[in-house]
């Protein structure tokens, strides 16, 4: 009983607790945990298949290629015919490690002072208007950037100053670290954005300039981000395959008669990922040799891009910050 202006007033009693449909709401949540558990389970599956398939049939080609002479062999010509025909990996592996190298020297430090300058210096209108344009290069189909190295890159920035062949590594690099660029940017931007407000205003408090701020206070703040952010990148460059299909060649590293042996990017380099796309568009026998080497590099490409990806966790793990 409530009493207002002297006169009782009665308080209104209190709903009961509706649970009439607490069955239906824990067989709903019942059903979405088993449902997000399964579609867990289907990339771990996916992922066991892989690997499993790759194991399984490089086990054939290594029945016929001895491992050693696959992994130090410096001539690769899986498609030619008897004493010819041999599996030394080593060239594809510098293809793809050269034209890896030229892209993360191009992605690296472009991504990341476009982030530092995305997240430190450019104004709210700058943004919105780079973020989506960056978004828009992640977009792009790589076929393109491989077409636009081989009409572009190639024939008017580099011809009329080096001596490069119409296929080559260099442009392939280069595509691929414009390719490459966006996410560089985009991750790492947002690691340097997770940095708290406060750290930038103990540093301004002491006396440092912005510039000083960044480079010595956010950025090694933020460094965990923006190795993962290289690491996948480099990863990405790795495995990319259409670009290196049309701009490096066909021609594995060091067969095409250049003066730099396998290491001249001014002339064909055939990449894993380039070969797998070659071979399987060719006329291979599905028992031969030749077919089964596919899965050999295939096993390779795939231990070096696992690798990589376990180094960023870890190192993600390693030395992310923690602040309250």
């Amino acid at each position: 009983m409530l009493e207002t202006a002297g006169a009782p007033v009665r308080s209104s009693p209190r709903p009961p607790l509706d649970l009439s449909g607490k069955r239906s709401r824990r067989t709903s949540e019942y059903v979405i945990r088993w449902l997000l558990i399964g579609c867990s389970l289907v990339t771990v599956l996916t992922t066991i298949g892989i690997i499993v398939i790759l194991v399984v049939e490089s086990v054939n080609f290594f029945r016929e290629v001895p491992v050693f002479d696959f992994l130090f062999g410096r001539t690769w010509t899986p498609l030619f015919e008897g004493k010819n025909q041999q599996f030394g990996v080593l060239p594809l592996v510098v293809g793809t490690l050269m034209t890896t190298a030229v892209a993360a020297i191009i992605a690296l430090p472009l991504g990341l002072m476009a982030a530092i300058y995305l997240s430190e210096y450019a104004g709210s209108t700058m943004r919105s208007f780079l973020k989506p344009v960056l978004e828009m290069l992640a977009g792009v189909p790589s076929i393109v950037y491989g077409f636009f190295a081989l009409t572009f890159i190639t024939p008017v920035l580099l011809k009329p100053i080096l001596d490069v062949g119409t296929f080559n590594g260099l442009s392939a690099g280069i595509a691929i670290g414009i390719m490459t660029l966006p996410m560089v940017a985009s991750l790492s931007e947002d690691a340097l954005r997770a940095v708290p407000g406060s750290l930038r205003e103990a540093s301004y408090a002491l006396g440092a300039t912005k510039l000083e701020t960044t480079v010595r206070v956010i950025v090694p703040a933020a460094i965990s981000g923006v190795i993962a952010s290289f690491i996948l990148a480099v990863s990405r460059a790795i495995g990319e395959t259409m670009i290196v299909a049309i701009a490096a060649g066909q021609a594995p590293a060091g067969q095409t008669g250049g003066s730099g042996g396998m290491w001249d990017l001014s002339r064909s380099m055939q990449t894993m990922t380039g070969f797998i796309a070659y071979t399987f568009s060719s006329d291979v026998g599905r028992t031969s040799v030749a077919f089964y080497s596919l899965f050999g590099v295939g096993l390779l490409l795939f231990i070096m891009t696992f690798a990589m990806n376990m180094l960023s966790q870890w190192i993600t793990t390693r030395f992310r910050e923690a602040y309250e």
